[in-house]
């Protein structure tokens, strides 16, 4: 694995030139994600068998398949495979949430030449002034289960750590009239009542999860749409960069570049499209610029209750996290 990081480095470095000193320069910081001292590793838990932990966890879990064993379609001549439902956490992606374009976080800080100059990110000004703030993010594929051999599942996610989408290219990330083509139903819930809703879903997320049917609620962050970088009345950068990593998340969803298992009888076997991202089948973890491998928070739960201590006065307003997935699976 330190092999696979190291010659990723380099090819990263050989590939994109450096830039001369520019507010990237000054803006950019970041740290490597130490794969083993980074990671909150108790947030695997808990582990099912169907409907049965067989590990505890402080966190709350998902609904998992009520039997254990599973019966998947497959081609004939076999028609029918069983098998047994197991279910898990896992670390899935890491984001970087930042105010200097081309600025790759997770990847130690350094700068893509090519993309300073698309849309460089407003910071949030006097409570008299506009306080409304843009960040860009970027999505990374982290197989980081599949890497240490930890466990062998085929709905597990394989490969290398990869970079797997750039908000720099993607116009409508930065015009919100542009996102209405991605997320059309935002206009519904752009009123006050369809917010004060979200209330409700901060409060769920704090004693439990929050509530899948509020899908346009981000919980005690605010809300999900639009599909931007743009958020107005920034509380504190970590609960803004917590904010837009799973605003990225739902908009990944919707565009089918990330699929789904649910603890159903007949999907449990296979990934499926979810174009409303299922909230409670996530959680999040600061990894930069300081990671905190303590613990780990459901979608929408609060920064107040872990946020002291990880942001420095000069901070440059960069930042990581990790996306962890609920897995349910059928093993052979």
């Amino acid at each position: 694995m330190k092999i696979k990081v190291a010659v990723f480095s380099c090819l990263m470095t050989l590939t994109f030139a450096w830039p001369s000193k520019s507010y990237a320069d000054a803006a950019c910081d970041g740290n490597w994600v130490n794969p083993i001292s980074d990671i909150c590793w108790k947030c695997l838990f808990p582990l099912s068998i169907g409907s049965t932990r067989v590990s505890s966890s402080g966190v709350p879990d998902t609904q998992n398949p009520s039997s254990p064993i599973q019966y998947c379609p497959m081609p004939p001549p076999i028609f029918y495979r069983v098998g047994v439902a197991i279910g898990f956490w896992e670390p899935f992606a890491v984001t970087d949430v930042t105010r200097a374009p081309g600025c790759m976080v997770n990847m130690g800080g350094f700068t893509i030449s090519g993309l300073t100059k698309k849309g460089t990110g407003k910071a949030t000004k006097t409570a008299n002034e506009n306080t409304n703030t843009f960040y860009h993010v970027h999505w990374y594929k982290y197989p980081l289960i599949s890497w240490l051999n930890m466990m062998t599942a085929e709905c597990m996610q394989g490969g290398e750590y990869d970079i797997g989408y750039l908000s720099e290219i993607d116009p409508t990330w930065q015009d919100d009239e542009l996102a209405l083509f991605v997320s059309p139903e935002s206009v519904l819930f752009a009123n006050p009542i369809a917010q004060l809703a979200c209330g409700a879903d901060a409060i769920s997320a704090e004693t439990g999860l929050s509530q899948d049917a509020l899908f346009w609620c981000a919980g005690a962050h605010g809300s999900v749409y639009p599909f931007t970088g743009n958020t107005s009345n920034e509380a504190t950068g970590l609960n803004t960069s917590t904010l837009l990593s799973e605003r990225m998340n739902f908009k990944l969803h919707r565009q089918g570049m990330i699929l789904d298992t649910v603890p159903e009888n007949k999907a449990v076997c296979y990934e499926y499209p979810s174009p409303i991202i299922p909230k409670n089948r996530y959680r999040y973890q600061v990894v930069n610029t300081i990671a905190d491998s303590s613990q780990c928070h459901p979608y929408g739960r609060s920064t107040l209750r872990w946020q002291a201590g990880k942001e420095l006065p000069n901070s440059k307003k960069n930042y990581g996290q990790l996306i962890w997935k609920k897995r349910n699976c059928v093993v052979w």
